[in-house]
């Protein structure tokens, strides 16, 4: 009887080597603990925890999700315990974990990037650091970091000297032309991408004529958009040197063989995780027989490997 070779889904985000390329995506996941007790973290590539900023944000009015067609709106507004406690509270429990955890990172200014960055340094139990540049910048009027390059620039270089791990950057597909973005992004010194944020949307009631939501608008994920963010993560990968990390309408193992073929080095799951607390690890398991029947020993070796028509 023959034995079937071990499939390798070991992979490498930069100088980050993760046991396999499945991330709990930011937002979706809590701080990691709060899923401890419904999946075993030890078995996950990574988890990217609920965005850190340095004081702690209420978040946005009820209600903040809304079903769309194969997808939802969520408008959660950030909410979170702020960067301070979450060192105190949540990182020493996430510490008992082999699973990489990534710290996601945002502010209103440069400055509190860079305050948030400085903070979590003096913290054992980090990986990397995940730059949310989808934030509306208030010292230039509310436009979003992630939408002009110059703003990339700066954010990402004013980080990049705060941090000493590796950081990647969370770039927002509300962009003209992603690669523009990309590049600035990797010439100011980030080490990985993640393609992409969600896509700012709405939904009305017809009765009340007012939006589904407690916001106008919110960021539309799922299943809907991953033909979009394929496109995307393609593009971004072919723009720079540094490794992408795709995020967008996973909900299984095939959804990662084509952003794997498309470029991504790993990929986040995201909206699957709220209606299947365990959805990573189906997706892991069905993922290493994908390999396995397909006679793919090493996941590495799907990446980039898009055949383009050439006709």
């Amino acid at each position: 009887m023959t034995v079937a070779a071990a499939v390798d889904l070991s992979v490498n985000v930069g100088a980050l080597r993760l046991s396999n390329p499945i991330l709990a995506a930011s937002g979706t996941f809590g701080y990691g603990v709060e899923f401890a007790h419904l999946v075993d973290l030890n078995r996950l590539g990574g988890i990217v925890v609920k965005g850190l900023s340095l004081e702690p944000i209420s978040g946005a009015p009820a209600p903040r999700l809304c079903e769309t067609p194969s997808g939802m709106l969520n408008a959660v507004g950030l909410q979170n315990i702020g960067v301070r406690a979450f060192v105190a509270e949540k990182l020493p429990e996430l510490r008992q974990y082999r699973t990489a955890v990534i710290a996601n990172v945002f502010g209103c200014t440069v400055d509190e990037y860079v305050a948030v960055i400085k903070i979590l340094e003096g913290a054992e139990g980090l990986a990397a650091y995940e730059l949310n540049i989808s934030c509306p910048n208030t010292a230039h009027g509310g436009i979003q970091f992630g939408s002009n390059p110059q703003m990339v620039s700066e954010v990402v270089s004013a980080a990049r000297q705060a941090a000493h791990r590796p950081l990647w950057v969370k770039l927002s597909p509300n962009v003209t032309d992603i690669t523009v973005i990309a590049r600035a992004a990797q010439e100011a010194g980030a080490d990985a991408l993640t393609v992409a944020n969600t896509y700012q949307a709405m939904s009305i009631d017809v009765h009340t004529r007012k939006s589904k939501l407690g916001r106008v608008t919110g960021g539309l994920s799922g299943p809907a958009i991953k033909p979009i963010t394929l496109r995307l993560v393609y593009e971004a990968r072919r723009a720079v040197q540094i490794p992408v990390v795709g995020l967008g309408g996973i909900e299984k193992a095939s959804d990662v063989l084509e952003y794997l073929i498309a470029g991504a080095s790993a990929v986040q799951v995201g909206t699957a995780n709220f209606s299947r607390p365990g959805a990573c690890l189906d997706i892991l398991n069905h993922l290493e027989i994908c390999c396995r029947n397909s006679n793919i020993n090493n996941i590495n070796s799907l990446v980039g490997s898009f055949q383009a028509d050439s006709a």
